[in-house]
């Protein structure tokens, strides 16, 4: 595995931030673990709603605080991948989301990434007072089911996300 770091975004990685973006829109990919950066062209824009969903004390109404990570390759500076874990639940996560969202650049995939973010980002969960990690995938995402399962993945059950019309397969981590 080559050298990655899971660290906190900012302003120094602006240009990687839009050429993530740019490759995931390109693919069609989700963005799962994104946050709002699929409606945010500006990384700048994206990086001060960031700033507002990582507190208690300034996220919107409706939504949960949020630590936004981004996994970068040390050796070229490249954002790889991207991963959000979520402070608590509202309904939408209670039901669909979970407590972390995930996503790996397009053209590196399959090369374990997604696995290893997962598991650094096990330790904030705990910091947080997350005793109990729960993460969903789209059903059929054959990478991603692999991802939760490596890191401890319990099947619970499989739900119908209506607004995106997906079936999500629902899996707990204990901590």
């Amino acid at each position: 595995m080559e050298d990655l770091r899971l660290v906190i975004p900012d302003e120094s990685m602006a240009e990687e931030i839009r050429a993530y973006r740019q490759a995931m829109l390109d693919a069609g990919s989700s963005m799962d673990g994104t946050g709002s950066l699929r409606r945010m062209e500006d990384p700048m824009e994206w990086l001060r709603d960031r700033d507002l969903k990582s507190s208690e004390a300034t996220v919107p109404e409706g939504f949960a605080p949020a630590t936004q990570f981004v996994c970068v390759r040390v050796s070229d500076g490249r954002i790889v991948g991207m991963l959000d874990v979520r402070h608590r639940f509202n309904d939408f996560l209670r039901l669909y989301g979970g407590h972390i969202g995930y996503s790996v650049r397009p053209d590196e995939r399959r090369k374990g990434y997604a696995s290893w973010m997962l598991a650094h980002a096990l330790p904030h969960c705990r910091e947080l007072g997350i005793d109990r990690v729960l993460i969903s995938c789209i059903a059929g995402n054959e990478g991603s089911r692999r991802t939760i399962l490596k890191n401890g993945g319990v099947y619970e059950s499989t739900v119908h996300e209506p607004k995106e019309n997906v079936d999500l397969q629902r899996y707990w981590i204990e901590l």
